[in-house]
């Protein structure tokens, strides 16, 4: 090999290299910036839930093996959840009305202050009709980027998302929210010990809507019966995970 072709090939490799130091490096940039529009709006509703919990963290003690549960409403208003989700302790931690983008804002100061078995995440309010709704694709970005969060402190513990329900509430904008399920279940087939609890069909009659029957007033919310049948299979899920039991689909 001459002198001059040496050198030539020696510039090329350098310059591959730069290119995916540069690609990495972008990659990385845009992770950190994927929360950036959202940290005024999420201040502004949940600083103080965020500071609630705060002091909740310093005045309890978090159950040895403890299963947390963090997201929205819906995990905030699981007043059985401990008995739903029996013998598997539990950390409750749901805001409100909270989106995947007040999560990931938030998810060092919910999910950093707790040891626990697993985590498991539930948000559903980034798509609800709005004209400010998230696209599928954002909702997948942000639970992506809420599992890497995590995966800075609990590098292996299981991650567990359970899937957006079909309410009859917000039954009009089903087909977007049933591809923002399909995305978040991608998600989990390809980052390690992250996993999609699917739900929607135990939620949906004969007919393919959803069943009145187990939502509240509101017609968002479950009630205790909606809840019984969440907790069944969430418990499930963590058990195939946890006893490694084969799924049959």
């Amino acid at each position: 090999m001459t002198k001059e072709l040496y050198m030539k090939k020696l510039s090329f490799y350098k310059c591959e290299k730069l290119l995916y130091i540069s690609i990495f490096t972008l990659g990385l940039l845009v992770s950190c910036n994927i929360t950036d529009k959202y940290q005024k709006q999420s201040a502004e509703n949940w600083n103080k839930d965020i500071l609630n919990f705060e002091q909740l963290d310093k005045n309890e003690k978090d159950p040895d093996n403890g299963i947390l549960f963090a997201g929205s409403s819906s995990i905030r208003l699981w007043s059985t959840l401990k008995e739903d989700v029996s013998p598997y302790p539990v950390i409750q931690r749901g805001f409100g009305g909270s989106k995947f983008s007040d999560l990931a804002v938030y998810a060092k100061d919910i999910i950093y202050p707790h040891e626990f078995r697993a985590l498991v995440i539930f948000e559903a309010n980034d798509i609800t009709g709005d004209v400010s709704d998230k696209s599928p694709q954002e909702v997948a970005k942000l639970f992506r980027y809420i599992v890497r969060t995590v995966r800075i402190k609990y590098p292996a513990k299981p991650v567990f998302v359970i899937e957006i329900t079909p309410t009859p509430s917000r039954w009009h904008v089903w087909p977007k929210i049933r591809q923002a399920n399909q995305l978040l279940k991608e998600v989990c087939r390809k980052m390690p010990s992250t996993y999609f609890i699917e739900t929607s069909s135990a939620y949906l009659n004969k007919d393919g809507e959803p069943r009145s029957e187990l939502f509240i007033r509101d017609r968002l919310h479950q009630n205790h019966d909606g809840y019984k049948i969440w907790g069944n299979l969430v418990r499930q899920r963590l058990d195939e995970v946890f006893n490694k039991v084969p799924r049959n689909n």
